[in-house]
């Protein structure tokens, strides 16, 4: 099955301090804008150097549009950025393409360095691998998340996206995480989908947080997990980045705009239900709408789970009960197959 999903010395804590944070307006006066930052790091849509993840910008950007903000996109350099490969007729992506204002802001981003002269009530950082390698150490977006924070802003981040929390001074010589509760993506998953591009990470984005002195909590891979602590907000993975973003609006002190979730984000939570024992539940709610869900991907979930290394008896028959309740909707060989793998390693397991 289709897999689904979306500088080392600069890196230790301590050597790259932020610029001196410049005079800024308090955020009252601008409670209406927010400033989504993505990697510029991209190439050929993730071939030769990881992007940023469309699905993730896309569906933070309607969130927030949804909820009255005005929002502006920045990347270290400005200009055009390269997303990974993805699909537009994902329906968030059809809607950020078919959005005119939306396109142009992506195809000429702000610079940080501009950016950081604006006041902005929330900066919300896009993840995707790239992440990992240009925004850990812009030192113009280390000053504008301690000049937004400190201004009584929303921070929040998405997937890979902490990675740019982890060394960003305050004025009080404190770290902006250090202390606080986060997410982002973790060990878990960076095993099954980073296998491409992690070993080229000066550090593993969970180690990273824990280390730059943050409490980490994750979910069982792929599902949705938001963490906010304190006017910052952090989303685990692709999945989270719905939930992280009405996570920043609820911080903001505005009341949320009610939305229908998308399908993959309804395919998502119907796992876990699965996962918290309502098994017989789930599977009569996608028998009687299947329409709704995005049933390839529930049946992915099970696949790359049953394959996590070491897993013990109950991961994997969390794994085995995603791809039977796929099935019915969802009958292909290879799903059968990989049921039949799935029940073998359980028998090994202990």
């Amino acid at each position: 099955m289709q897999k689904r999903n979306c500088y080392l010395a600069a890196w230790a804590v301590g050597l790259l301090v932020a610029a001196p944070a410049q005079a800024q307006a308090d955020v009252g006066a601008q409670s209406d804008r927010v400033l989504i930052v993505v990697s510029g790091h991209g190439a050929d849509g993730g071939k030769t150097r990881p992007g940023f993840e469309m699905d993730e910008l896309s569906q933070a950007y309607a969130v927030l549009a949804d909820n009255g903000l005005t929002i502006d996109i920045a990347s270290p350099a400005g200009g055009v950025v390269v997303a990974d490969e993805f699909d537009p007729e994902k329906p968030y992506n059809r809607r950020f393409i078919a959005d005119t204002a939306a396109h142009a802001k992506l195809a000429s981003t702000l610079t940080l360095a501009k950016a950081r002269s604006e006041s902005y009530a929330a900066v919300f950082i896009i993840g995707g691998k790239g992440a990992m390698f240009d925004l850990p150490v812009d030192v113009d977006l280390k000053t504008l998340l301690a000049q937004t924070y400190e201004a009584g802003g929303v921070i929040g981040a998405v997937c890979h996206g902490p990675a740019a929390l982890m060394n960003v001074p305050l004025k009080d010589g404190k770290s902006l995480i250090a202390g606080r509760a986060v997410t982002g993506f973790s060990n878990e998953e960076e095993l099954l989908f980073g296998k491409r591009w992690a070993a080229a990470f000066p550090v593993l984005l969970e180690d990273g947080l824990r280390g730059a002195g943050a409490q980490f909590s994750d979910a069982p891979m792929m599902l949705s997990h938001v963490v906010s602590d304190n006017r910052i907000v952090t989303g685990q993975n692709p999945y989270s980045t719905s939930d992280a973003a009405e996570a920043v609006v609820r911080a903001m002190g505005r009341k949320l705009a009610p939305r229908e979730p998308f399908a993959d984000e309804r395919s998502i939570a119907l796992i876990g239900r699965m996962l918290a024992g309502d098994v017989a539940g789930a599977r009569q709610s996608l028998k009687a709408n299947p329409a709704q869900y995005d049933v390839p991907l529930i049946a992915a979930w099970g696949l790359y789970r049953s394959k996590t290394p070491g897993a013990d008896r109950k991961l994997i028959e969390g794994a085995i009960t995603a791809m039977e309740v796929a099935l019915p909707h969802y009958d292909k060989p290879q799903l059968v197959a990989a049921i039949a793998e799935a029940r073998g390693k359980l028998a090994k397991a202990q």
